[in-house]
């Protein structure tokens, strides 16, 4: 009955893990884990955002706890994965490997994926790498790291709808280097000055922070921006991933091979006023995947936390819980 009597929108009661640990994945990179909620229960793989984002306790409470099995895992660098903040040797399809080692050390035949953001885009890639291993999607903030969709936050296109916080994001870059935002960035975030490497992924995290939600959590986001440590993860492997395309060779890789998943069970969340990925991605992910229920939230933008977008993940989490 409890499942079935919650309030739209509330999360399960914070839960501590009942296994954790770190899993070597190559020479340089062990990635964290960990497991909570049921042990035999149906497996479900927290994807996180970024990339850089790692995992926190709140991802554990959109799931049923009687019902799932619960997975975290940082990326390569990110979170509690060591090193932290590591580039070398960390790309996609590093990521993919790494999901498939882990679901295999894990003793799991099929999961379900749960991701925004970035994690949509691993989420799918990975998906369409190995679809028999996957069993339903929840999906959220729709990113597949085409070029347009990248320029659209880091050259010109939210901009336009934040030029207060955007002339705070352009500071730190010399006029001269401002056609190509992200290469100046890049440079910066990898170079050796401790000190600018600091201010340029404040400025950086800032930028995305300012721009994820319709109600801006000034609070939150000033005790984020005082985590040197998570910013510099977070803004050195974004900005990695980026300049880099993803290690795609196509921009359209993950459009151009929905075919291949569409026949996994899979809800699309997107939040009408998303500015860091807007809906124009979204929606063509829709139109090529009618199969997938596909849900707008009128009043929300980027962030799982706002209410609207928030239920519907729930909802959809409830749904697919017996598969």
């Amino acid at each position: 009955m409890e499942a079935t009597q919650r309030q739209p929108g509330k999360l399960y009661p914070a839960i501590e893990p009942y296994n954790s640990g770190w899993l070597r994945v190559s020479d340089i990179h062990e990635i964290y884990y960990e497991e909570s909620g049921r042990r035999d229960g149906n497996p479900v793989l927290y994807v996180h955002g970024g990339p850089g984002g790692g995992c926190l306790e709140s991802h554990r409470t959109f799931f049923d706890p009687s019902v799932y099995r619960i997975i975290l895992f940082d990326q390569r660098g990110a979170g509690k994965s060591r090193p932290s903040a590591e580039l070398k040797e960390n790309t996609t399809w590093d990521l993919v490997s790494d999901m498939e080692r882990l679901r295999s050390h894990l003793g799991v035949e099929r999961w379900a994926l749960f991701g925004g953001s970035w994690g949509s885009t691993l989420s799918l890639v990975y998906s369409q790498t190995h679809p028999r291993h996957v069993k339903a999607l929840v999906l959220r903030g729709i990113f597949t790291l085409r070029r347009e969709e990248v320029l659209w936050l880091y050259q010109e296109g939210a901009s336009h709808v934040f030029p207060d916080e955007w002339d705070k994001f352009i500071e730190p870059i010399p006029k001269v280097e401002r056609g190509d935002l992200i290469s100046a960035y890049h440079r910066r975030l990898t170079g050796d000055d401790e000190q600018e490497k600091v201010r340029c992924a404040r400025s950086w995290s800032q930028w995305e922070l300012m721009t994820s939600r319709l109600q801006t959590d000034v609070p939150l986001i000033n005790q984020i921006l005082g985590n040197d440590s998570f910013v510099l993860n977070f803004s050195r492997i974004e900005c990695h991933y980026f300049v880099n395309g993803g290690w795609f060779e196509e921009d359209d890789h993950i459009m151009s091979r929905i075919d291949t998943i569409r026949h996994i069970p899979a809800t699309i969340v997107q939040g009408r006023y998303d500015m860091i990925t807007p809906m124009k991605t979204a929606w063509e992910l829709h139109k090529r995947w009618p199969e997938a229920e596909f849900h707008v939230i009128p009043d929300a933008g980027h962030s799982q936390s706002e209410l609207g977008t928030r239920t519907k993940l729930m909802e959809a989490c409830e749904k697919y819980k017996n598969l």
